[in-house]
This record gives C-alpha cells, sequence and structure tokens, in this order.
C-alpha cells in the first residue's frame, strides 16, 4: 500500500530538521573534536547527535519503514529494506565543509519508496535555508528570516549557455572533461546536498558528479529536485535508482527542467 504524505508528516520533518539543525549550530560554536569513521572519512559529535534526534521521530511516524542513518550504518548497522519503503537521513552532509568551517553543510531527510525519492527536506543551519520537496511540489523557506515558504521550480534551458554546479571538495578530472563538452556561461563550486537545491531553486541548471557518493548523501536533496521538476539520472541517461548494493551511488547528473 502506498505511503500516504500528510501536511502533519511534514510539519513532523520540518520541526525535527531544524531542532536537528540548532543541536549542530551550538555544536558548530565549539571547539568539537574529529574523529575517523572505519572508511577514513571524518565524523563529528554534530553528526552522531543529530542522527539521534532524528531517528527516532522518523521511527514513529511509520514504524514499518525502517530508518537508514549514514552514522547507524557506518557502525554496521543497517535494518531490512526490503519491504520497499525506508528513510535514508544524513545528519550533516558535508562534514568536511564543517570542520573546515566553510558552512556550506546540511541536514538532510530522504523518503524512498520503490527506489525512487518521494519526500525530502534539506536544512542548511548556517543560512537558514529550509528546502522541502515532495507530492505537492518544492518550497524555500528561510529560517532565520523568518519568510514563510515559496514554489520553486528549475528553470528552462537558458539561450546564452548554462550555468552548471561542481562540488567544492570532491571535483574530479572527469568532471571536468564532461563540462568542457557543454555549452556553458558559468561554473560555480558549492558544497554538500546544496548543488541539487542551486539547480531546484532555478540558480543552475545542470550538476554533475563523478566520484563517490551514498544514498543518503543524494536522496533528500534528490527528491527536492524531482519536485521542483528536475530529476538525476545516471551518466548513460538511464533513470537513478535506490535501494542499491550496500547503499552506493555510482556516477550521475543532475539537471533542471
Amino acid at each position: 500500500m502506498p505511503l500516504t504524505i500528510t501536511a502533519e508528516i511534514i510539519a513532523k520533518l520540518r520541526a525535527v530538521t531544524l531542532e536537528a539543525g540548532e543541536k549542530i549550530l551550538e555544536i558548530y560554536a565549539t571547539d568539537f573534536e574529529v574523529f575517523d569513521k572505519k572508511d577514513e572519512s571524518p565524523v563529528t559529535v554534530a553528526d552522531q547527535a543529530a542522527e539521534a534526534i532524528i531517528t527516532p521521530v522518523l521511527q514513529n511516524i511509520w514504524p514499518d519503514v525502517p530508518v537508514v542513518g549514514e552514522e547507524a550504518a557506518s557502525e554496521g548497522d543497517i535494518p531490512d529494506i526490503s519491504n520497499g519503503a525506508f528513510w535514508l537521513v544524513d545528519p550533516v552532509d558535508g562534514t568536511k565543509q564543517f570542520v573546515q568551517r566553510k558552512d556550506q553543510f546540511t541536514v538532510n531527510i530522504g523518503l524512498i519508496e520503490n527506489q525512487r525519492p518521494i519526500l525530502g527536506v534539506v536544512y542548511a543551519p548556517v543560512f537558514g535555508d529550509l528546502y522541502i520537496g515532495g507530492p505537492e511540489g518544492a518550497t524555500l523557506e528561510n529560517i532565520k528570516a523568518g519568510t514563510p515558504p515559496k514554489p520553486i521550480a528549475c528553470r528552462p534551458v537558458p539561450e546564452k549557455g548554462l550555468v552548471a554546479v561542481a562540488s567544492l571538495s570532491h571535483r574530479t578530472p572527469e568532471t571536468d572533461e564532461y563540462l568542457s563538452k557543454l555549452d556553458l556561461a558559468e561554473c560555480v563550486s558549492s558544497g554538500s546536498s546544496l548543488k541539487f537545491c542551486k539547480v531546484a531553486c532555478a540558480e543552475a541548471d545542470i550538476y554533475p558528479r563523478f566520484g563517490p557518493t551514498m544514498e543518503w548523501d543524494t536522496a533528500a536533496a534528490h527528491a527536492v529536485l524531482r519536485a521542483a521538476g528536475g530529476d538525476v539520472t545516471n551518466v548513460d541517461g538511464s533513470e537513478f535508482l535506490y535501494a542499491k548494493p550496500g547503499f552506493r551511488n555510482p556516477n550521475f547528473i543532475a539537471k533542471g527542467a
């Protein structure tokens, strides 16, 4: 039976995302320690604290829908997702940005059903930007300014060249080669899942990613982009799906309208 996404559920997601964001900012203002996970990627107490806030709320929304959190998964705690619906949580996407105090890190909660992202929340705590994408479309609000949610949508392909967005800390020669073949007006760098969001809110047209990512890195922002009229595909143009072995993503292209 398909999941029904209600305004009440979105309100709960919004609230827990903002709560996690507050905790992250609290830790960001301290001299926090940085540890290495088993895969040698960095982790901080902010990642762990935010995931501990988010996971119980998601488990309460739909007890039968498992939660795959990045930090729990890194410790081998991976639930059975064979029923077709599951949450993907990246409590601090862009930990390198967090550690280097570059501000471009995000809280990410994505909902997958039948291998596709159907709901996503992305929050950039430093900037106050909150993106939500679901069946009713995509919105952006700024928590710091107190602005109400406004609809966002990808823009049509511009006549004078595309604006591309590329990774701030993971740009590769393959990315540069791909970009060299496009009619570009500009290429901007951005961190974390905000790259998807720039395409979703018509600030950019394409985001190619040639390099390792995990499903929790992309699910929430992919849902926002889909709701805004864009999508993510594999490099060959085929559909980009979730519930892959080990939750590992192939290279992909995120694009607007």
